[in-house]
């Protein structure tokens, strides 16, 4: 768990993270970044089986550049900003891809990954899986990212309704993976940032367990950022944490 402070522009910016296994699986396949020194913070959920997720999220994660990792000068433009996440997340890409062709108990392994870099009053992020992030502004919870799966697919087609994909038994199923081929696509975007705004990075263990509403109605409680995270991570457990839950919050102060 990390939390800090970081002043932008006149905003601060507060966080704070937490992962949990859940109820049902052995390990934890989850990796995250929280690096408020540098505004960077990321979600990975890998896949592969033995234990071949819990190394690709690990290495999608270390791929990105830390507090101690001079890395290049940050953006300053939404534009330069959306290019560097593309060019992060393509950079972790080719790192899974290339363990898992060198190691062949790895062979397959992927994972998700949704990266926010926040410079108020500008938040870009890059995306890729269905990890998801949210910007929860006056009352009302916005998906920023949008899943890479067969069901949001099927959504968009208008064969699925939201209701139905979040109950489908392949609401799991990616289209588009970390480490899978030697490229990939990777959908970016910016947003504003405004005091009070709340981001959420979180891996599908919470989204597949709880509804936006639910989601909604813990970050419109409005309370210390450890205690919201708390009660998310407690709440997908409640409905039976079938998967590993993880959490980054980000708040606009």
């Amino acid at each position: 768990m990390f939390r800090t402070a970081i002043m932008k522009k006149y905003i601060t910016v507060r966080f704070h993270s937490r992962t949990d296994p859940g109820r049902v699986r052995p390990g934890n396949e989850d990796a995250f970044l929280a690096d408020g020194e540098a505004g960077l913070f990321a979600v990975a959920d890998g896949m592969g089986g033995h234990a071949a997720g819990e190394v690709a999220s690990r290495l999608a994660i270390e791929a990105l550049p830390g507090l101690h990792e001079a890395g290049p000068a940050r953006p300053d433009t939404p534009a330069d900003g959306r290019k560097w996440l593309a060019s992060l997340v393509a950079r972790a890409n080719r790192a899974v891809y290339e363990a898992a062709r060198s190691n062949p108990d790895q062979r397959g392994m992927g994972t998700t990954l949704t990266v926010l870099y926040i410079r108020p009053p500008v938040a870009c992020f890059a995306h890729v899986g269905d990890s998801r992030l949210y910007r929860f502004r006056d009352g009302r919870l916005q998906q920023l990212t949008r899943d890479h799966t067969w069901v949001q697919e099927q959504v968009d087609a208008g064969l699925l309704s939201p209701s139905q994909a979040q109950v489908h038994p392949h609401r799991s199923m990616l289209t588009r993976a970390i480490g899978i081929a030697e490229d990939v696509a990777v959908d970016s975007g910016d947003v504003d940032v405004e005091p009070g705004d709340v981001f959420l990075l979180a891996s599908d263990g919470l989204s597949s367990m709880l509804s936006d509403e639910e989601i909604a109605g813990v970050l419109a409680r409005d309370g210390a950022l450890d205690a919201m995270a708390n009660a998310l991570i407690e709440a997908a457990n409640a409905r039976g944490g079938y998967d590993n839950i993880t959490v980054v919050l980000v708040r606009a102060e």
